[in-house]
């Protein structure tokens, strides 16, 4: 760990070697916003995919990736004479400040609910037409449900126990599968999407991530169909001619397994 003084200098010693790359090294002369876009976009699933794993070796190179991104997109600005690093941290430091009154400035909270609601309340004090005003149109949709229903609860607008939220989900359930029976393809569409909006707020409610619950589901069913082939294949059998009941069989093995 570095102390406070180390950690600005090696701030000023990336912010240098910036300099030199965008003076000297061809490929990172030619970089805009544009195409650095998409590389951002990678390194942030990056991370994402680091902290999924716990690698913390991995998060903290992760990090610098990110961090070199945030340089590198101030320094193309600071050409432009638009903005530079200093302005972006001066304009999060006033932010920080502005939306945390209950820390400098005089409003009292009681708790993370108090302090959320005020987070959004401040939030249209800055001029955004709606609380969902800042949630990325590009963000995956499982990920949007979740922020979209924080914002919500953030203003009062949520549920008031567990019971009711599950309520919602089986209320959501029946109307899907009467949509089935009716065999109405855009209401079956329509209804698949209310209930699994509502299994996305009950697993909210109850402080877990849905999007990561799928991801270590989807690893998990991964990983029991490649038990599934290497138990057929050494048996000198192709999975795909194998019956369904031998599948089953074959499951049940992995489940036992992994």
């Amino acid at each position: 760990m570095n102390s406070r003084k180390k950690q600005l200098e090696l701030i000023d010693k990336l912010l240098t070697i910036m300099d030199d790359l965008r003076l000297k090294c061809p490929w990172d002369k030619k970089q805009t916003f544009e195409t650095l876009r998409t590389l951002t976009i990678e390194e942030t699933h990056e991370l994402s995919e680091a902290i999924s794993e716990k690698d913390l070796k991995g998060i903290k190179s992760e990090l610098g990736d990110l961090l070199l991104h945030i340089i590198f997109y101030s320094k193309i600005a600071s050409e432009k004479k638009e903005f530079d690093i200093g302005d972006v941290t001066e304009a999060i430091c006033d932010k920080l400040i502005f939306r945390h009154p209950h820390i400098y400035g005089t409003v009292k909270v009681k708790n993370e609910e108090d302090v959320k609601r005020n987070w959004e309340t401040l939030k249209l004090m800055e001029g955004n037409n709606s609380i969902f005003s800042g949630i990325p149109s590009s963000l995956p949709e499982m990920i949007k449900s979740q922020r979209i229903q924080d914002k919500a609860a953030g203003v009062g607008f949520e549920w008031k126990n567990l019971e009711d939220v599950w309520g919602k989900v089986k209320e959501e359930e029946n109307e899907f599968l009467d949509a089935i029976k009716e065999k109405n393809k855009s209401s079956i569409e329509e209804e698949f999407g209310d209930l699994i909006f509502s299994l996305i707020n009950y697993a909210r409610f109850i402080k877990i991530d849905p999007d990561m619950a799928l991801k270590k589901t989807n690893k998990k069913f991964i990983n029991r169909f490649n038990h599934m082939e290497k138990s057929a294949k050494s048996k000198k059998n192709s999975i795909q001619s194998l019956s369904l009941n031998d599948l089953n069989s074959l499951w049940k093995k992995a489940k036992k397994n992994i």
